[in-house]
């Protein structure tokens, strides 16, 4: 029998930025596949900022802003 593990949006979206390195929303969105169009993101980065704060590393106060998963 295998085991399937479940993972939230949010976990799911954090190891597709550990897998493409710091970056910024846009480049964020686009590996997700949301074409480019960084809003598609910016709900998730405020769900893990909230729920998840240590997970989520963020570089610079103005935009564009890095993010970087821990």
């Amino acid at each position: 029998m295998t085991e399937t593990i479940l993972k939230t949006w949010e976990e799911i979206c954090l190891d597709k930025l550990r897998e493409i390195g710091p970056s910024t929303a846009a480049e964020w969105a686009a590996a997700l596949g949301y074409n480019n169009n960084r809003n598609g993101v910016v709900h998730v980065i405020n769900r893990i900022k909230k729920k998840m704060p240590e997970k989520l590393e963020i570089y610079y106060n103005k935009r564009p802003r890095l993010y970087k998963a821990i």
